[in-house]
C-alpha cells in the first residue's frame, strides 16, 4: 500500500467536504432522488471520491467539515456543483434561493454582489448548462475578483 493510501491530501480532503456539501443540499427533503443520484454519482467521480468514502458521506454528511475554496476558479466550481444540486428540478423556490445566497456568501463571493449572483445562476440553471459556460456567467455577475 502507497503511502498516499495512508494520509489523505489536501486536495482529497477538499474534494470530500466539497461533495458533503453537495450531499447535504440534496437531503434537504430527507430524501435522495433518481436524479440527484445519478449527479452524486458522476461528482464522486469527478471529485474521485472512492465508493467506500461515497456510500460513508452519503449515510452521515454532517461528519464531513465545510470548507471554503481558497481559488476565484474553485469557489466557482463548488458554486456551479451547489447550485447544480440546488436547482436539479428547475424549481427556484424562495427557500432555494435564499439558500443560494448563503451559500454564494460561504465561499467568499462579495455580498454586493450575491443577488447578480443569485440571479444569474438561477436564470442559468433553469437551461442545460456545463461549467465553463457558468463561470462565464458568474463572472459577468460578480466583477470583484478576489
Amino acid at each position: 500500500m502507497p503511502i498516499s493510501d495512508l494520509y489523505p491530501t489536501g486536495l482529497h480532503q477538499q474534494n470530500l467536504a466539497h461533495f458533503a456539501s453537495i450531499v447535504r443540499i440534496a437531503m434537504l427533503d430527507d430524501k435522495i432522488d433518481e436524479k440527484e443520484l445519478k449527479l452524486l454519482k458522476r461528482l464522486a467521480h469527478r471529485l474521485d471520491i472512492p465508493n467506500h468514502e461515497y456510500d460513508a458521506v452519503l449515510k452521515k454528511p454532517n461528519n464531513y467539515p465545510m470548507r471554503s475554496p481558497v481559488s476565484y476558479e474553485e469557489r466557482l466550481e463548488e458554486l456551479y456543483d451547489l447550485t447544480k444540486m440546488l436547482f436539479i428540478d428547475r424549481n427556484p423556490t424562495i427557500d432555494k434561493t435564499s439558500l443560494l445566497d448563503r451559500i454564494a456568501i460561504g465561499l467568499g463571493f462579495h455580498s454586493r454582489n450575491i443577488i447578480a449572483i443569485r440571479n444569474a445562476a438561477i436564470q442559468f440553471f433553469l437551461k442545460e448548462p456545463d461549467l465553463d459556460d457558468f463561470k462565464e456567467v458568474i463572472k459577468k455577475a460578480n466583477p470583484i475578483q478576489h
